[in-house]
């Protein structure tokens, strides 16, 4: 018989919270994450927490700008495993059509698609999802640590 092994301990923590669908939503969102990441260990101002905040920010100003379906909100949701040392992002919204990201070698004066450019950049990985009703869910991962930090 093998003898059990020991298993470290892994936590995932959770936060999640709706927004109102304009432009003050979307920078309380990133406000709101930082804060939490903050609390959950990653330092605000660390090399993590600025990723975070930068996929936060692009995700619900994408919700605000394209997802956005009158008298609907948003929704943030982090969830941090501790035993992965990633965070995964997503943002919710009511409208069905996908995010578009910016063909490579665009114009950078154009108007749509960088914001996902740069998500992709700084994302460990990114996608969409479907969920129960109308809309999407737009997720990401990002490393919760970095060496030095």
């Amino acid at each position: 018989m093998p003898s059990p092994q020991a298993q470290e301990a892994v936590t995932v923590r959770v936060f999640t919270q709706r927004f109102s669908a304009t432009r003050r939503g979307a920078r309380l969102a990133r406000r709101l994450a930082t804060q939490q990441l903050d609390s959950w260990g990653i330092p605000y101002g660390s090399e993590p927490s600025e990723a975070a905040a930068l996929v936060v920010a692009e995700l619900a100003a994408n919700a605000v700008l394209h997802g956005r379906v009158p008298g609907r909100d948003f929704a943030l949701r982090l969830s941090y495993n501790t035993g992965k040392e990633l965070v995964r992002i997503e943002v919710t919204d009511t409208h069905g059509a996908l995010p578009v990201r910016a063909p490579r070698g665009a114009a950078a004066d154009g108007e749509h698609g960088r914001g996902l450019v740069l998500v992709d950049a700084i994302a460990v990985r990114w996608g969409v999802s479907g969920r129960s009703g109308p809309g999407k869910t737009v997720w990401a991962y990002v490393l919760a640590s970095h060496e030095g930090t």
